[in-house]
């Protein structure tokens, strides 16, 4: 199964992300969880980091949250909001 997750950073909080970022990538690189995509969301000025959106493959919702509960930027208090929901591809134009 595919799941979401939408976070989305404390105001402010880049210097608290960048100083977590290669804790946290390294997190991912090694997780027990696949992750399919990754990446920072963005302000509208299209270049401050103000939250993340990952596209997790896991056999279930409660895998997804643990895995995220460990991530060093929630271990960090990066994030000030993690929504975890299951995906359904239906179009994937790769």
């Amino acid at each position: 199964m595919h799941y979401i997750v939408h976070c989305l950073d404390h105001p402010g909080g880049v210097e608290k992300r960048l100083s977590h970022y290669d804790a946290h990538k390294a997190y991912l690189a090694a997780g027990k969880t696949k992750t399919i995509i990754s990446g920072p969301l963005l302000a509208d000025d299209d270049e401050t980091m103000i939250g993340s959106l990952f596209l997790f493959e896991a056999e279930t919702k409660e895998e997804v949250v643990a895995f995220n509960k460990a991530d060093p930027f929630s271990v960090a208090g990066v994030w000030a909001s993690v929504n975890i929901h299951p995906f359904s591809k239906r179009v994937d134009n790769r």
